[in-house]
């Protein structure tokens, strides 16, 4: 499945089929939430965050490649990336774009 961020696909004809979306909240462990918050006491990259929002945004971009190629789509074009605090140590990352078809 082809994956863009642009609203067009270079030297194809296409035909739209619809918005596709995957979402995800995801949390950490509390111990690894505890130690993050340690973190911020002397600042830094918090490791354990990064890894739970790169992991969050791979589910949900898995769930939107599902849901285009259940609409026979053969890419998914203006693809972006969303993400919100739920809870403390919580976030939701949503993935979303149009779902296309080769003409």
């Amino acid at each position: 499945m082809l994956l863009l961020n642009i609203d067009y696909i270079p030297g194809k004809e296409i035909e739209p089929l619809g918005i596709v979306k995957g979402t995800v909240v995801q949390s950490k462990h509390f111990g690894k939430d505890f130690m993050a918050g340690m973190k911020t006491i002397v600042g830094g990259e918090i490791k354990g965050y990064t890894e739970m929002l790169n992991e969050a945004r791979q589910i949900a971009t898995k769930r939107m490649v599902d849901e285009a190629e259940a609409m026979g789509a053969d890419a998914v074009i203006n693809v972006h990336y969303a993400s919100s605090a739920v809870m403390q140590g919580a976030a939701e990352v949503v993935a979303y774009g149009t779902a296309v078809k080769y003409i």
